[in-house]
């Protein structure tokens, strides 16, 4: 089923002023040194995920949760004001691919998983959500991964 998220976001932000995107140009390129298979890989998701018992996201919320990697999906829940999460109720992994990421390390498709993944919800101001980086950025050293898979919604 298509989702008329334009439209959504549209009537969702009537009050606000046109978005001005955020223009990234000083974040590095940094190429894989070594294969997939060697590489231990991080999930960031801007779903708006937690797990039952953390806190939910807010409106205009710029924190993030750490969700461990070995949480069932069924302990998954959804706070996300920018999109309808019934799809991602029934399945998780559809914005969440946790099982997906765990069988590909299984099979040695990956070299390994972070310990937690990282998760967000979006806010309307980019300078706001770009603050948060470098506190993201320095959860991903400390478990030491070699590269992430961001998941946007």
């Amino acid at each position: 089923m298509p989702i008329a998220y334009i439209q959504r976001t549209r009537e969702r932000y009537a009050e606000y002023p046109p978005y001005k995107w955020a223009v990234n140009t000083d974040a590095p390129w940094a190429p894989l040194t070594k294969p997939l298979k060697e590489c231990r890989l991080a999930l960031l998701s801007s779903g708006g995920f937690y797990v039952e018992g953390q806190e939910p996201f807010g409106e205009h919320d710029v924190s993030y949760r750490l969700i461990p990697m070995d949480t069932p999906v069924a302990n998954l829940r959804i706070y996300h004001h920018g999109y309808r999460d019934a799809d991602a109720d029934r399945d998780p992994n559809c914005v969440l691919p946790l099982d997906r990421l765990r069988e590909l390390a299984a099979a040695g498709v990956l070299g390994g998983l972070a310990d937690s993944v990282v998760s967000f919800v979006m806010t309307y101001s980019p300078r706001r959500d770009l603050e948060r980086g470098p506190t993201i950025a320095a959860e991903l050293r400390r478990m030491q991964v070699d590269a992430a898979l961001c998941v946007p919604v």
